[in-house]
Formats: structure tokens, sequence, C-alpha cells
């Protein structure tokens, strides 16, 4: 699938933890060196604690400080860009679809005529019901471009959909995996103290792996201009990494 070198890109990210740590060092990077307007929002209610530096990139330094401002504020800073950051957990649709507004812009230096930005969103969060958000802001949208990435201890996935002038030409998530549109969590603000405390488990390695994933994701698209990949699953205890056939994924959610 083709996507325009030239248009401003505007990044949203849900989640800086587990995975949204590890793809933030690399995606500021990343559009720092493309040669258009760029903006990254990161949002995150969530606080660095102790238990996240086992596996989160996170040092002792940031412990008791916002997720989505310390990754914004160190890698803005690192780049020259501007940090832009929700201390918050992002759980209404409204305020979502907000968020995934296209504006128009300048695109290449010196360009004149406006473009219409390129949006993605990028799901690195840790329940399905912000997924489900996701999934219903994405519908609505006339163009969008949205990757949601999961993993679990050692396996794990990632799914690109896309939206173009009001069309779907590629399933998200909520399609290639349906599981996570069942009603069956609570947004982060909605669990108790015990609930919360309560994290499946997850290794570095698989958060590393998915974020890795991510990223090349984001290089097809804003780098190459070509995306020949909307789903691929991986595991850290095999070392395997392979795309899913969307045909295949279509007959067993059918």
């Amino acid at each position: 699938m083709r996507y325009s070198v030239y248009k401003p890109v505007k990044v949203v990210m849900l989640g800086a933890g587990g995975t949204g740590s590890y793809v933030a060092m690399h995606l500021y990077r990343l559009m720092h060196c493309l040669d258009r307007n760029v903006r990254i929002i990161i949002a995150d209610g969530d606080s660095v604690e102790a238990k996240n530096l086992v596996r989160q990139h996170f040092a002792i330094s940031d412990l008791g400080l916002n997720k989505a401002k310390v990754l914004a504020e160190r890698y803005a800073a690192a780049f020259k860009m501007k940090a832009e950051y929700i201390p918050d957990f992002i759980e209404d649709k409204e305020r979502l679809l907000e968020l995934v507004k296209p504006a128009f812009l300048p695109g290449e230096k010196n360009t004149i005529v406006p473009f219409k930005e390129l949006v993605i969103l990028l799901g690195c969060v840790d329940n399905n019901k912000s997924r489900r958000l996701c999934n219903d802001v994405f519908y609505e949208c006339k163009d969008l471009i949205y990757i949601d990435s999961g993993n679990g201890e050692h396996n794990g996935q990632v799914v690109c959909g896309v939206r173009r002038n009001g069309r779907t030409l590629s399933k998200p998530v909520g399609f290639v995996y349906p599981d996570v549109l069942e009603d069956t969590d609570k947004f982060p603000t909605e669990l108790s103290c015990a609930e919360a405390s309560i994290s499946a488990p997850q290794t570095i390695a698989a958060n590393m792996t998915a974020a890795t994933m991510v990223v090349n994701l984001l290089h097809n698209i804003l780098v190459l201009g070509d995306n020949k990949v909307k789903t691929v699953s991986f595991s850290t205890k095999t070392l395997n990494v392979q795309p899913v056939a969307e045909t295949r994924r279509k007959r067993k959610a059918a």
C-alpha cells in the first residue's frame, strides 16, 4: 500500500509502558529525520513504579513521574522537537476522535500548498477495552492508520489497519483478533487498587520485539512510502517473526 512521503505526520500513541516506552525512543529519531512537519503526542495516565524497571524503558530517576511526560520530554529534547503529552488515560471516544483529527499543514520543506496530515494511531495499551475504543474510532474516521501491538510473556502480534477516503483498506486488530472486542475487562481508571496490581506476565524481550515490529511498520509507511505487511506475529522463545496472511485470518474469524 502506497503512502505519501510529503504529507505532514501526526502520531498519537496511547500507552507509554511495556511496548510504548521502547517505541518512543525510536519514534522520535525516525520522525526527526523526516523532511516534513511532524508531531508526536503520547498519552498515559500511569506513573513509573519500581516494578516497571524490570521490563520497561525507564530509569530509577523516573520513579514517581508520569510515563508520558518522561518519554515526551526526554526524547523531544534529545531531537530538538516539541514535547507533547497527555498525562491521562484516553477512555472517551470524543476525546480520541479529536486527537486523531487531521489538520492541513505545509508538507515537505518549502512547499506552499498545504497537505492534510497523515495521522497514525499507535495502540500500545495493555487492555482490550482501550482496544475496543480505538477500533470504534478507527471506523468513524475517514482517514486513519491504526497500528496496534499486543503481547504476553513470550508471544505477541502487531496489526496495521488502514482507512482511506472512508474505506477500510486494511482491517484493524478487532477484525483480525475478534476476541479483543469481547467485554471482559476494564479501562485502567476503572480498576481497583488490587486489580491494578495484577498484570499479565510479560518479558522485556517480548516488549522490545513488539516495539521493533511497530517501528518497522512506521519506517515502511513514513520513509519507504510503501507497506505490504498488515499483520505480524512473533515468539521470543523460538525467535520466530512472521507476517500473517489476512485471508487466513478472515477464514478463522468467520
